[in-house]
C-alpha cells in the first residue's frame, strides 16, 4: 500500500480549460500535478501499480466554505498518474473519499493499494 500527503487540490471546475474548442489542463493544473510529483518523490511513494486498485482519500479542507468532494478527485487522480503511481485512473476499481477536519491550507492524504480480482 502506498499512503501520501498531497496539498489541497484545485476543483475540476479550475483543473480544465478550453481554448479555441479543445480541453486542455490549466496552468492551476499543471502547476498541482507537478506538486504531486514532487511529493511522491519526497515522500517516497513511487511505487508503480499495474493491477486493478483500491483508493481512499482523506479530504483535509482548508476552511469552512462548502465544497463538493467530488470535484477533487479528478486532480488527485490525474497527479498520481502523471507521477507515475499507477498507469490509468481507470484502474481503480474501489474508490472512497471521506471529509475530515479542516487544516490550515488544506491537504489530502491518499491511500493506494492493489486489490485482487
Amino acid at each position: 500500500m502506498t499512503r501520501i500527503t498531497l496539498p489541497w487540490p484545485p476543483s475540476v471546475n479550475r483543473y480544465w480549460r478550453n481554448i479555441n474548442g479543445r480541453t486542455l489542463v490549466s496552468r492551476e493544473g499543471r502547476a498541482y500535478r507537478a506538486a504531486v510529483l514532487s511529493e511522491v518523490l519526497l515522500q517516497g511513494a513511487a511505487q508503480h501499480y499495474r493491477g486493478r486498485l483500491r483508493m481512499v482519500i482523506v479530504a483535509h479542507p482548508p476552511d469552512r466554505r462548502r465544497r463538493d468532494l467530488d470535484n477533487l478527485v479528478k486532480a488527485i487522480q490525474d497527479g498520481l498518474e502523471f507521477a507515475g503511481v499507477f498507469d490509468d485512473d481507470g484502474q481503480i476499481d474501489d474508490l472512497r473519499v471521506v471529509r475530515a477536519e479542516r487544516v490550515p491550507g488544506g491537504r489530502v492524504v491518499v491511500e493506494v493499494e492493489e486489490v485482487s480480482t
